[in-house]
């Protein structure tokens, strides 16, 4: 494919006369593709003007198929030949695929415009006698359309056969675009390692069967497992792809696919489904008994397919060595390819760098991270910075050496880009780059920059505007880290309850981060919400570091931070469910905070004053059920953008004629005795 070709949005491309299959064949088709998970573009403007629409003809140079439903007065409009027109130039430009259907009609009828087909265009051709130019490249389309192979519904009964067997062709079409894409980009010797998968697999035979993939972190597991959901997934009545399992139930998520609590006739529903299901990641047996140890509720001609670092995962469920494929190393040819597109930007590199290409790949040990950083971070170095490198890896062996390839890569960091990687490592990794950016901006140098930096270098990656990095990479991050303490995360969920000294963090003037926190999307019960916090200060709280920019602590069981605090450095301050009553005692210069979440805070009575915190954003006060008044100060908060008061059943005095420098949404709904 050109290397302009736009980028596709559509799987496919339904064109067709309306008058003559709208309501039958093609909406049949349409329903079949969609059933299947095909995104399929179909025009459903009934009222067309005189030329095809821009959104109309983006859809068609955005689409990977086209199919053409020839049908008797499929040439009777212009719309339709102009769209084949179209389609057509997407094909020789692009090599969109186009696949003709013929409805009641014939290839030599569209081919020589003749027979019923012949008579629609005839009437086409005398109404537009005076452009034979457009006339000729109409004919010209049809003709060549025509030599396309298809498919014909004289030849295939009944209709809903003729159906089905389209969609099959459109899936291996599709499949074999999804090959020559993930070639495209790279990711090599992908496609022979697919292919072993899915002899493993046995895509069709009556069995329930999980598949490994199995190897070491880096190697290319979820590479691989993506890029095979992709290609076989539509052949199943139902797929889903369940990501970093391990760090997800870590972490305390509850990742829900079903499972041995859903309803029976769901279940039984279920049964009759035929399923593909991808597990990333699995470490822990229990993982993998949590989702298929119920393998009697999957339909005959399900797979499972399951990534891991731990082989004994799979056996202890009962999963036979020949059903597990390990991802081999990459040869040698494959990482020089690998290593050429991170280290020159291209598919191949300077004679005078062959020789210390070869001595990177053999030290990178056929893994494709180890190879992606250790090119990125040779990238425009001089000849010299390479042999200093990989004169540093060629004392060590076995697995350090990959290790060391990404600790080099480290090692090779400004002290800036080291600081924010570690940051990322520690504290950051999946959260969104917005909020990572707000809580960084303070530093005496362009974050965005160093950002852009690190996914330069294959240290981080962003995805959805939210940071992620590779599990092995972030393992050597909290490794180098957890010398000098910055931060403190701990998940509520993961512990039954703990009391803290009051100098608890009275020796860690360094830290920036803290966090006490239970997961987002973990719903808490109504007995979880209003039960003791897990962290208790039996003797109370005398000391917090006056280096904090982050500090979330869920449930917070006193009634106000410590006194002697300093929050001079703090940006955002989260105390949900807490026992807090006003936030600090006195005043305080807290003259970089920009955001307040005091949410189901019942005992609170009294919010910051802007002359303490001027630089205020959001403040959200959520069911802050004693909350009875609003100062008319607040008014004087010059950046506020979002004032929550949902909830505060109590709240019975607002400010009126209150005048905001820029617009400020506020909620007040559910403030039930709210009456000024």
């Amino acid at each position: 494919m050109a290397s302009s070709s736009p980028s596709c949005n559509y799987d496919v491309f339904l064109s067709f006369r309306g008058e003559d299959t709208r309501e039958n064949f093609t909406s049949h088709l349409y329903a079949a593709l969609c059933g299947k998970k095909i995104k399929t573009f179909i025009d459903e403007d009934l009222n067309r003007g005189d030329e095809i629409s821009p959104a109309l003809m983006k859809a068609i140079e955005g689409s990977k198929i086209s199919v053409i439903i020839f049908s008797k007065d499929y040439a009777s409009s212009k719309w339709c030949p102009n769209e084949l027109v179209k389609i057509l130039k997407c094909k020789n430009l692009n090599g969109q695929t186009v696949i003709p259907m013929y409805y009641h009609v014939s290839p030599s009828d569209v081919r020589k415009q003749t027979g019923t087909f012949g008579e629609g265009f005839v009437k086409l051709e005398q109404q537009f006698k005076e452009k034979a130019e457009t006339v000729r490249k109409w004919r010209d389309v049809m003709i060549k359309t025509s030599y396309l192979s298809g498919h014909e519904s004289t030849k295939i009964r009944p209709e809903a056969k003729l159906v089905q067997v389209i969609v099959n062709d459109i899936l291996k079409k599709l499949e074999c675009k999804s090959i020559s894409s993930d070639s495209s980009k790279g990711l090599v010797g992908l496609n022979s390692r697919i292919e072993c998968i899915k002899s493993l697999l046995c895509v069709g035979f009556p069995d329930v069967r999980i598949v490994g993939i199995w190897g070491m972190g880096g190697i290319g597991k979820t590479t691989l497992a993506k890029a095979l959901f992709n290609q076989v997934s539509n052949e199943f009545e139902g797929n889903c792809f369940i990501e970093n399992v391990r760090e997800e139930i870590e972490n305390g998520e509850r990742i829900e696919m079903g499972g041995p609590n859903i309803p029976a006739y769901t279940l039984e529903r279920l049964r009759r489904t035929k399923v593909f299901i991808v597990l990333d990641d699995v470490s822990e047996f229990e993982q993998l008994k949590y989702f298929v140890g119920w393998l009697h509720g999957f339909c005959p001609g399900s797979r499972i397919v399951v990534t891991t670092r731990d082989k004994q995962v799979l056996r202890k469920h009962g999963v036979n060595d020949e059903h597990v494929y390990e991802v081999e190393r990459l040869s040698e040819d494959e990482g020089l390819a690998l290593f050429y597109k991170y280290a020159f930007r291209q598919s191949h590199c300077p004679e005078n760098h062959t020789a210390l290409s070869k001595k990177a790949v053999r030290y990178a040990e056929g893994n494709p991270l180890a190879l992606e950083v250790l090119g990125s971070s040779l990238h425009q170095k001089s000849k010299q910075d390479w042999e200093n490198v990989l004169d540093n890896l060629k004392q060590i062996s076995g697995v350090s050496r990959i290790y060391n390839v990404l600790r080099i890569s480290y090692e090779e960091l400004s002290f800036e880009e080291k600081s924010i990687f570690l940051d990322i490592a520690c504290f950051f990794k999946g959260e969104c780059k917005d909020r990572v950016l707000t809580l960084l901006h303070d530093r005496q140098y362009n974050v965005t920059h160093v950002l852009s930096i690190l996914i330069d270098k294959s240290l981080i990656t962003e995805h959805n505007n939210r940071l992620h990095m590779h599990e092995l990479l972030q393992e050597m991050g909290q490794e180098i880290g957890i010398n000098a303490i910055e931060g403190i995360f701990l998940n509520l969920a993961k512990i039954k309850g703990i009391n803290l000294d009051s100098r608890a963090f009275t020796n860690m003037s360094s830290l920036r981060v803290l966090k006490f926190y239970i997961p987002e999307g973990l719903d808490m019960s109504f007995e979880e919400q209003h039960s003791d916090s897990k962290v208790q200060f039996p003797d109370g709280l005398d000391y917090l570091p006056e280096k904090l920019k982050y500090l979330h602590l869920h449930k917070y069981p006193l009634r106000t931070l410590p006194e002697n605090f300093k929050p001079k450095n703090l940006i955002e301050l989260n105390l949900p469910f807490s026992k807090i009553v006003q936030i600090w005692e006195g005043k305080k210069k807290a003259f970089k905070l920009k955001s307040i979440n005091l949410s189901h805070s019942q005992y609170l009575i009294r919010i910051p004053n802007p002359s303490e915190t001027p630089s205020l954003e959001r403040i959200n006060l959520w069911n802050c059920t004693n909350l009875a008044w609003v100062p008319s100060s607040i008014q004087n908060f010059n950046h506020l953008s979002l004032l929550c008061f949902q909830g505060c059943k109590n709240l019975r005095s607002f400010p009126s004629n209150l005048h905001f420098v820029s617009p400020v949404n506020i909620d007040c709904s559910f403030c039930v005795n709210l009456t000024e």
